[in-house]
C-alpha cells in the first residue's frame, strides 16, 4: 500500500491499495491489514456475526476503501449449512415473455429468503444444457428450476440424493425421480377447440410445433385432436399458414399453440384482411395484448404462478421436506377478447 497526498484542502492522507496499481482484486487479508485487525475479525464481520461495534466499523470502513466484495460462493464451503443462497433457472430462451414472467414469480419467492436468482437459456440444445447445469452445480447453487430441453437427466440424480435441489417446470421428469409444476396444455387445448366448436366453427387449423418439438408441443396436438374428434378433419399446420388460407377448402377457425406463432398469425390475418373474418384463438397469452385490434382469444396459464409454485417447492426441499416427489398441475383459463368468438362467414 502506498500513501499520497489527497491533492485537496481536506487534511489527512487518502491510501491507494496495491491492487489498485496491479488490477489484483482485494482479499481478506488485505482488509485486515488496513483495519489493523485479525483475519477472523474480518471474516466474522463480512459474514454477519457478532463483533464490537468498532472493529465492525474498522472492517467497514476498509470495506469501503478498498471495494472488496465477499466472495460468497468461498464463504458457502465454510457454513456448516453449505447452502451458498443462490438458486439457478434455466429454460430454452429467456428472452420469451413466457420465462420472463416466470423468472419473476420465482424471483419475489427467492428475494423474500435473500436468495439470489441465475437464469439461462439452454437453446433447445440438451448437451448445451447440461453444460449450463453442471456450470451452475460447479458455482455451488442450491437448487435448479428446470424447463428441460434434454430428455434424460440421470446424471442429476447424486445431487439430488446430496442435497441439491431440482423442480422440473412445464414438463415432467422421466429419468429422474423429482418434484414437477406442470400446465395442464392438452387440457387448454381442448378448451381452445371446444370454444371454437361453439362458436360454429368445423373446420378449425391447429397451428404450431410438431409433436416432436417437446412435451408441450406435443400435449398441445394432442389435444387439439381430441378436441377435434367427432369432425371429419384434422387441419395441421407446422410452418406457414397463408397458402392454407388462400385455398379453396380455408378454415374458418385457427387454433395457434405457441405464443410466438399466435404473433405470427396474427400478422397474417391481418396482412391478408382476414384479422376480423377467420376466429382465432391462441395459447399462452402475449404482451401488448390490450394494444390489439381486434383482441385475440387466449388460453393462458400464468407464467408467473408457474415460478412461484415452482420455487416453493424448490424451497421446501431446502428446508428438509424429504418425502415423495409431488407434481402440480395448473390449468390454464380460457379468456375471451374477441376474435376467438367470431362466427363463420357463410
Amino acid at each position: 500500500m502506498r500513501a499520497c497526498d489527497s491533492g485537496s484542502s481536506r487534511s489527512g492522507t487518502r491510501y491507494f491499495p496495491d491492487n489498485e496499481m496491479t488490477g489484483r482484486r482485494p482479499t481478506m487479508k488485505d482488509v485486515a491489514a488496513m483495519a489493523g485487525v485479525s483475519l477472523s475479525t474480518v471474516s466474522r464481520v463480512v459474514n454477519g456475526q457478532g463483533v464490537d461495534a468498532d472493529l465492525t466499523a474498522k472492517v467497514q470502513r476498509a470495506v469501503e476503501l478498498l471495494g472488496y466484495r465477499h466472495n460468497h460462493a468461498a464463504g458457502s464451503l465454510r457454513r456448516s449449512s453449505g447452502l451458498s443462497s443462490t438458486i439457478g433457472l434455466i429454460g430454452e430462451d429467456i428472452g420469451d415473455p413466457f420465462f420472463a414472467a416466470f423468472h419473476r414469480g420465482a424471483e419475489q419467492v427467492a428475494r423474500e429468503r435473500s436468495v439470489v436468482t441465475f437464469a439461462a437459456s439452454s437453446d433447445g440444445n440438451p448437451e448445451y444444457e447440461r453444460e449450463i447445469i453442471e456450470t451452475m452445480l460447479g458455482r455451488r447453487v442450491d437448487g435448479l428450476l428446470l424447463i428441460p430441453t434434454g430428455k434424460d437427466h440421470s446424471y442429476l440424480r447424486r445431487d439430488v440424493a446430496t442435497g441439491t435441489g431440482l423442480v422440473f417446470v412445464n414438463r415432467p421428469p422421466k429419468t429422474i425421480d423429482t418434484d414437477c409444476v406442470i400446465t395442464d396444455h392438452r387440457g387448454g387445448a381442448r378448451q381452445a377447440v371446444a370454444h371454437l366448436r361453439a362458436h360454429g366453427h368445423e373446420r378449425i387449423a391447429f397451428v404450431g410445433p410438431g409433436p416432436d418439438e417437446g412435451f408441450a408441443a406435443a400435449e398441445r396436438l394432442a389435444g387439439y385432436r381430441e378436441g377435434m374428434d367427432g369432425l371429419e378433419e384434422d387441419i395441421v399446420v407446422h410452418g406457414d399458414l397463408e397458402p392454407l388460407l388462400a385455398g379453396d377448402e380455408a378454415p374458418t377457425a385457427v387454433f395457434s399453440a405457441q405464443n410466438l406463432v399466435t404473433v405470427e398469425v396474427m400478422r397474417t390475418l391481418f396482412r391478408l384482411g382476414l384479422d376480423r373474418v377467420v376466429a382465432h384463438v391462441g395459447f399462452d397469452d402475449i404482451p401488448l395484448r390490450g394494444a390489439i385490434a381486434p383482441p385475440v382469444t387466449m388460453v393462458a396459464h400464468d407464467a408467473a404462478d408457474l415460478g412461484q409454485t415452482a420455487a416453493e417447492l424448490l424451497f421446501s426441499r431446502l428446508d428438509g421436506f424429504n418425502g415423495r416427489a409431488r407434481e402440480v398441475v395448473r390449468r390454464p383459463v380460457l379468456i375471451e377478447r374477441g376474435t376467438g368468438e367470431l362466427q363463420p362467414v357463410s
